[in-house]
């Protein structure tokens, strides 16, 4: 029966391919028909599984872990793509699979969504699991933050694997008191930066303890409910670090980790945290240090992640932002450079966004620092408006454009820094639309 099903798996990809489309995600499902809910279960994997999860950041970990391996010599299976259901991840392994089901490779480096933790990793076998944080994020499909993480504290209870967790999250640290015969919870941690603050700066969910309900008492936010935290009457929040991220200079940029100076890319406190958890996974599979500084060195993305354009002589950066948190970081970047500049917001609310746009309510848009003029587009072009509108900010200065191309070309008519803010069906979008104007006006 596994081999029939493999072989209708297989038909599927090569006849999707046939037509030049991408089998990402139908040949896993049409699977999870077949094997009832279990597409996963059919495939033999006896190399170690890495996964990552986490509301934010996971596309990047994900990428520079395999970059690890891969600059070690190894071989590797991710889904680059970033298909991270059970469907996706069965398609990716049917890709890699032979007619038994056996997959052959040093690593599966495997990116995965926070809700099919459980259930891709109750059918194979973890080695890794690296959780990076965790914030509200498409509540329609989602549901409430508490329900996603108790359904992983669920899957940790037996778990006797590698757990690297943010130690600064206490919605991700609490997963390591969730198998207490579990030697193998490690923390990441990073000191405090220029820009954190002793009070709260944006919408949060790490008020309070999980374990005996006290206030949370921090003593600095680096963004969110990211930061240094205590319980004082259980003690939780108390524990050692596995690796530390120490003099964080946002403007070179660089930090330290384990004695060890890089310079990322990104500029960013969120990224720092990304290539804090990458250094931990480096420590623990004993990866050469120069493999580990090129990586976290020269680590960037094209997949409107950060990404840099030049719309003509202007500086652009585009970066996807699918929640609160999302966003908040990437205006913090924007506050934090010097000079003035202008905003482009393009928000969808397409099934894959989540049709609930209230998130957008939660997106501190009133600490705007020299910001002198926002575009708004997308298909809620509008709502977004209003919400930067309510913030207090001139609506003098809002220009709203539904049309993208139109948008851009409103944005990139004056001099000036620029940064483009788009959710999830809008990200690739707007990346064509910069393209397009760039090829029309020069740039790259």
């Amino acid at each position: 029966m596994k081999r029939l099903q493999i072989l209708i798996g297989k038909t599927i990809v090569k006849l999707l391919h046939l037509f030049r489309r991408n089998a990402g995600n139908l040949p896993g499902i049409v699977l999870w028909h077949i094997s009832r809910h279990k597409c996963c279960s059919m495939f033999r994997v006896d190399c170690p599984i890495i996964a990552v999860t986490g509301t934010n950041g996971k596309t990047s970990v994900t990428n520079c872990i395999a970059k690890l391996f891969e600059g070690s010599g190894k071989t590797i299976i991710i889904n680059r793509e970033g298909n991270n259901l059970d469907t996706g991840i069965c398609s990716l392994l049917l890709r890699h699979c032979d007619m038994s089901g056996r997959v052959k490779a040093d690593y599966l480096i495997l990116e995965t969504d926070e809700s099919h933790v459980p259930v891709v990793y109750s059918q194979l076998k973890l080695d890794t699991l690296v959780v990076l944080d965790f914030f509200r994020d498409q509540l329609d499909r989602n549901g409430e933050m508490e329900t996603l993480i108790q359904k992983i504290n669920k899957f940790c209870k037996t778990f006797e694997g590698n757990l690297i967790l943010n130690g600064d999250d206490p919605n991700t640290a609490r997963l390591g008191r969730a198998n207490p015969r579990n030697k193998n919870v490690k923390y990441f941690h990073a000191e405090r930066y220029r820009f954190a603050t002793e009070e709260i700066f944006e919408a949060s969910e790490g008020r309070f303890c999980p374990f005996c309900g006290e206030a949370l008492e921090y003593e600095y936010y680096q963004y969110s409910h990211i930061g240094k935290f205590l319980c004082k009457k259980c003690g939780f929040g108390s524990y050692e670090p596995y690796i530390t991220a120490t003099d964080i200079d946002l403007e070179k940029p660089v930090f330290t980790a384990d004695g060890h100076t890089y310079s990322p890319k990104l500029n960013s406190i969120y990224n720092v945290y990304n290539m804090t958890a990458v250094a931990a996974v480096a420590k623990l599979y004993g990866i050469e240090q120069s493999v580990t500084d090129k990586v976290i060195s020269h680590y960037t993305v094209k997949n409107g992640r950060m990404e840099s354009f030049m719309l003509g002589d202007r500086k652009a950066t585009l970066n996807l932002a699918k929640n609160p948190v999302g966003a908040n970081m990437t205006l913090r970047v924007m506050n934090e450079m010097q000079g003035e500049k202008e905003l482009l917001f393009v928000l969808n609310d397409n099934v894959a966004d989540g049709l609930d746009v209230s998130w957008i309510w939660d997106i501190n848009f009133s600490v705007f620092e020299r910001v002198t003029r926002v575009v708004t587009s997308g298909t809620r072009a509008y709502d977004i408006a209003v919400r930067i509108k309510c913030s207090g900010y001139d609506p003098a200065r809002i220009a709203v454009r539904p049309d993208l191309d139109k948008a851009v070309a409103e944005l990139a008519k004056t001099p000036g820094r620029k940064f483009v803010i788009a959710n999830y069906t809008a990200v690739q979008p707007t990346r064509a639309a910069l393209k397009r104007y760039i090829a029309k006006h020069g740039g790259k």
